[in-house]
């Protein structure tokens, strides 16, 4: 027996409903599917873009950065983006989804040097302050910015005293002091002269020496020595010979600095500003500080490429380490003698051995109105060759206290004269006092933001080009943040937009 069947045109309707509800669904979990997994190929993408980190950036100075220049000396963005494709691409691939990747790029990205080197110094900072965390961030605020203010001031009162010119006029003055001495002196014998003429007559009517009394001569004053002008012709020599170890030596290294940072017009980056977050307040300055401390050399702790004396090249700027040396060797002793002066200023027993010499001096010499003179002088180059000592012990590796005591002073007036001889006997390390390196941490505090970023970079930049095969990095190649988007077909029918940012911060 046959059987019929039959569908109601209610039934009809409802059973096309479902149908289209199920064919719905079926297609949203496609799309669904298809997104989830273009996020994903994206992802992995980025993940294994910025995993190709500069490996000698990341080694040497911790920081991370993509080689947009794919070694070469120019930006080049179309590598980079075929690199990230090479990664989607597998992702994309799998499943039955039928994707295909029909174009992309980059619409912004971020280099190191973005915003005069705003992104450079970000990732310095935030390795420092994870590196040292808030306790060692204090310890660091407390060292070097309370000895700020008193450097700053010993550097000042340093240059005023050099530019007071006392001891290039020392000899003038003291030709005026002798004149004037020579015209009191004559002054008086002829006062005197005048009035024993007047009162007795001439020696022969009076019968000559009638009393019988011999002419006693006045006994001559010791002999004296006079250490100022041994110190001014020590002040001619090279400062840099007078300090420096000779078993040391100093570098001769030399670079070219029309092709680093400072010089030369960087490129920029596109569209990815960075976040309002304050990286002018001290501590970050400090931790920039540390960070450049520890990854670049100095005179104590040289680099082995490029310019050994690096930290020395962000407070000179020159283009060889000698310079550089020698700019930050001026400045350390004019910080030492304003420090010094004061120091003999303010020593009531050294105040009185000056004056006592000065006095001696000026008796020996026979002026007696030249002991002012002199005193300023004496106290001028007792500083200066005091100072010498200091920056010896520095440049050996020493520590030198900010202020000193009279238990700190090292060279005697009495050696003042021999001090060349004496030097390294009399100099001597004080546990607790600064070292080199504290020295150039509190100069670099005076040095502005914008000249440590960008010498820093000239710095990083110039050790990695002596390095074979890297000769023409640039950090204004280097990435740190990416923003890409690419179009994508899904099932040959819908295409989909995908827009995603990564950086390393």
């Amino acid at each position: 027996m046959e059987k019929k069947g039959s569908i109601t045109v209610f039934l009809a309707l409802i059973l096309s409903l479902l149908l289209s509800l199920v064919t719905t669904g079926i297609q949203s979990v496609q799309a669904a599917a298809a997104r989830t997994q273009i996020l994903n190929s994206m992802d992995i993408g980025l993940y294994s873009l910025f995993g190709q980190y500069d490996r000698f950036l990341m080694k040497e100075y911790d920081l991370f950065f993509i080689d947009g220049a794919q070694g070469n000396s120019d930006l080049n963005l179309a590598a980079v983006y075929d690199n990230l494709e090479s990664y989607m691409k597998p992702v994309l691939k799998q499943n039955s989804q039928k994707l295909a990747l029909k174009q992309g790029g980059f619409t912004g990205y971020r280099l190191a040097t973005d915003e005069g080197g705003e992104i450079f110094f970000r990732q310095a900072v935030t390795f420092m302050r994870d590196t040292l965390g808030s306790q060692g961030v204090g310890l660091l605020l407390d060292r070097y910015h309370k000895k700020e203010e008193k450097i700053r001031q010993a550097e000042e009162a340093g240059r005023q005293s050099e530019d007071g010119n006392s001891l290039e006029n020392y000899d003038a003055e003291m030709d005026s002091a002798a004149q004037k001495s020579q015209e009191a002196e004559a002054a008086s014998k002829s006062e005197t002269g005048s009035g024993a003429e007047d009162i007795f007559g001439s020696g022969e009517e009076s019968g000559g020496n009638a009393g019988g009394n011999e002419i006693v001569e006045a006994p001559k004053p010791p002999a004296v020595t006079n250490p100022i002008p041994i110190i001014k012709q020590i002040r001619k020599m090279g400062l840099l010979d007078l300090v420096i170890p000779a078993d040391r030596g100093i570098s001769e290294n030399q670079i070219s600095l029309s092709n680093l940072v400072s010089h030369r017009q960087l490129q920029e980056g596109i569209n990815l500003p960075t976040e309002n977050i304050q990286t002018s307040s001290a501590t970050s300055q400090i931790l920039y500080q540390q960070y450049l401390m520890e990854h670049l050399g100095n005179y104590r702790e040289p680099s082995t490429a490029g310019l050994k004396y690096q930290i020395e090249y962000l407070l000179g700027g020159k283009s060889s380490d000698r310079e550089n040396l020698q700019t930050v060797a001026r400045r350390l002793l004019l910080i030492r003698e304003g420090i010094n002066v004061s120091a003999l200023m303010t020593d009531a027993s050294k105040r009185a051995q000056i004056q006592a010499l000065a006095l001696a001096v000026a008796s020996g010499f026979l002026i007696p109105p030249a002991a002012v003179v002199i005193e300023t002088a004496l106290i001028l180059c007792w500083s200066f060759a005091e100072s010498i000592v200091d920056l010896r012990e520095l440049f050996h590796g020493g520590k030198v206290p900010l202020v000193k005591s009279p238990a700190d002073w090292q060279l005697s007036l009495e050696n003042l004269s021999n001090f060349l001889q004496e030097m390294d006997s009399e100099r001597k390390d004080v546990e607790g006092g600064m070292s080199y390196e504290d020295y150039l941490q509190v100069l670099l505090l005076s040095t502005s933001r914008s000249q440590k970023l960008k010498r820093g970079m000239d710095m990083i930049e110039a050790e990695i080009r002596a390095t074979k095969g890297r000769e023409q990095f640039r950090l204004d190649c280097c990435i740190e943040a990416i923003e890409v988007s690419v179009d994508v077909r899904a099932n040959r029918s819908r295409t989909y937009t995908v827009t995603k940012q990564y950086s390393y911060i």
